[in-house]
């Protein structure tokens, strides 16, 4: 029985060897048959060509240039993929060229409109400061003429529009009745008084001194701005002398002011009362500190550059009520150099 065994297990292992051989040989039979077919389209591939005929005019000869089918197609999908490749990066930067373009185009006219708003701010500011100064204009004749406090009229004042000339008139029919009813005025209104054009002059709180002695460089009104060249409204004159010369305060007061502003630079306001006050630019050093009380000639500061100055300058400003009028108007009757003593 063993032995029977023994003999039906030879056999078995006999018959699978002889069946793996049989399956690499018939895996070996599909590789050369592949193989085979492969080889035979490649041939049959490099057979078929075109031929192109080079002529030369020169010699005359002509050059025979045999290009293979499979070449050809393979240029052609080279050809194909490049013209893809280069209509999408064509596409591409068309349309990245047009974001650019509106997106600069957008950028200008935001820069544009933005100017145009500063300018128009400025132009607002401008004619509000000299509609402000025309307004002071009243105020400031009548501080002239010696009126402080002015609480009721005599006359009757109406809000009826009666033109610009019987406005005139009754202004002249007023003024003329003030100078010449001075008592009359003054038993009708107990808290009015009235001061002569020299005492006012006199007075410590008014504006009597030259804040440094110089040339006027820039006058009070309408200018171009030495840095835009634009047209502003100029609030004071420009008074240059000497970089660190002494800057004295004009007329008695307390100062408000020790501090930088945009465009003045440096700056010193003293309060003067009466709604006057003197304003004071580009200097180079403080010598005051701000609750101080000043008199006439005292040295505030020293003249310098600092702020929207070209150079060493002052700044001078007189503010009736917070309305810039025109400085001149003080300076051409005051003095040039500072009176010590009382």
């Amino acid at each position: 029985m063993a032995e029977y065994l023994q003999f039906v297990g030879s056999r078995t292992k006999a018959r699978g060897s002889d069946q793996g051989k049989v399956w690499q040989r018939s895996a070996r039979l599909r590789s050369l048959r592949a193989a085979t077919f492969f080889r035979q389209e490649f041939e049959k591939m490099t057979r078929k060509s075109y031929t192109l005929f080079i002529a030369s005019n020169d010699s005359g000869g002509v050059r025979r240039v045999r290009v293979p089918l499979y070449m050809v197609q393979l240029l052609l999908a080279l050809a194909l993929v490049g013209g893809i490749t280069v209509t999408a990066a064509l596409g591409s930067y068309s349309r990245m060229l047009w974001k650019v373009t509106n997106y600069n185009a957008m950028r200008r006219e935001q820069t544009s409109l933005k100017k145009q708003y500063q300018d128009l701010q400025t132009q607002v500011t401008n004619t509000n400061q000299q509609l402000n100064s025309l307004q002071s204009l009243a105020s400031e004749v009548a501080m002239a003429y010696g009126i402080t406090r002015f609480r009721q009229t005599p006359f009757a004042i109406t809000d009826a529009y009666q033109g610009s000339d019987s406005g005139y008139q009754q202004s002249v029919a007023e003024f003329n009745y003030l100078a010449t009813n001075p008592s009359h005025v003054a038993a009708a209104t107990p808290n009015f008084r009235l001061i002569s054009a020299p005492q006012l002059s006199n007075l410590a709180g008014m504006p009597s001194l030259w804040p440094v002695v110089g040339e006027i460089t820039g006058r009070f009104g309408e200018r171009l701005d030495p840095f835009s060249g634009e047209g502003e409204f100029h609030a004071g004159v420009d008074i240059a002398s000497h970089l660190g010369d002494p800057v004295r305060a004009t007329a008695d007061g307390v100062v408000s002011v020790v501090d930088r502003r945009a465009g003045y630079g440096r700056l010193v306001v003293i309060d003067h009362s009466f709604g006057v006050a003197t304003w004071y630019g580009h200097l180079r050093q403080f010598n005051t500190i701000i609750g101080a009380q000043v008199k006439r000639g005292d040295v505030i500061g020293y003249e310098g550059a600092s702020g929207h100055a070209t150079g060493p300058h002052v700044h001078y400003e007189v503010r009736v009520n917070n309305t810039p009028v025109n400085p001149w108007r003080y300076l051409r009757t005051a003095q040039t150099t500072p009176v010590t003593g009382d």
